[in-house]
């Protein structure tokens, strides 16, 4: 907790019943400015089956609010003190990501929403990118493109391939999921605008442990800056 953002507790109730706990990261009202206001940044956790949780995303959220912006992170069906219980794919997860994108755009009255997903959750808020009127972009952390990986996830890259909404990947080029080359075969064949930021030397855990929360902060805030 800062003097400059305050945290508080949500739960968010899907379509299908699940009860999603849900934290809201508010920048203090003077450091909210201009386009901050309306905007929303939603983030997504890694791989609930592997113990991803809103809570490795706390760093990231908090880094956003200190930076004006209104960020929002929650956990996932079956994962903490959510309701519900993870699927392996994640297609049941992308309705969790929907519930939460329509109640920020209700509730909290913001009118614009960036999608972050972080490992698996990037497949996952990709598949929902489309489905939101007011997401406006998308930024994906380490998206796991992989032969292995897409075994779970393959059956949503078609999403976000497809979407004609701008789109920034970022991933380390030691990714032990993908390759610099399968992710530049990937996007290559991806509608409107792609950007990548390939950060050099750095594994797939590393970018998303708390040493690279700051750099993560950087360069979405530039994306925004873009839109």
């Amino acid at each position: 907790m800062s003097e400059n953002y305050t945290v508080e507790f949500f739960t968010v109730e899907g379509r299908d019943g699940v009860k999603l706990r849900t934290r809201v990261f508010k920048a203090a009202a003077a450091a909210a400015e201009g386009d901050a206001k309306r905007l929303a940044i939603v983030l997504v956790h890694p791989y609930s089956v592997l113990g991803g949780c809103q809570g490795l995303l706390k760093g990231m959220a908090s880094g956003l609010a200190l930076n004006g912006y209104t960020a929002v992170t929650f956990d996932m069906r079956g994962v903490g003190r959510s309701t519900g219980r993870p699927s392996l794919t994640g297609f049941a997860e992308v309705k969790d990501v929907l519930a939460v994108c329509n109640w920020v755009s209700n509730t909290l009255s913001l009118s614009k929403i960036l999608l972050v997903g972080s490992s698996a959750g990037a497949p996952i808020a990709g598949s929902a990118v489309d489905q939101v009127e007011q997401v406006i972009g998308y930024v994906s952390i380490g998206y796991p493109f992989g032969i292995t990986a897409s075994i779970l996830f393959g059956r949503h890259q078609k999403a976000i391939l497809q979407s004609p909404k701008p789109k920034l990947f970022i991933m380390g080029t030691q990714d032990g999921f993908t390759s610099v080359k399968q992710l530049r075969n990937k996007l290559n064949s991806a509608a409107g605008r792609v950007e990548t930021n390939l950060i050099d030397g750095v594994g797939h855990f590393q970018l998303e442990g708390p040493g690279y929360d700051a750099h993560m902060v950087d360069l979405i805030i530039k994306f925004i800056a873009s839109l």
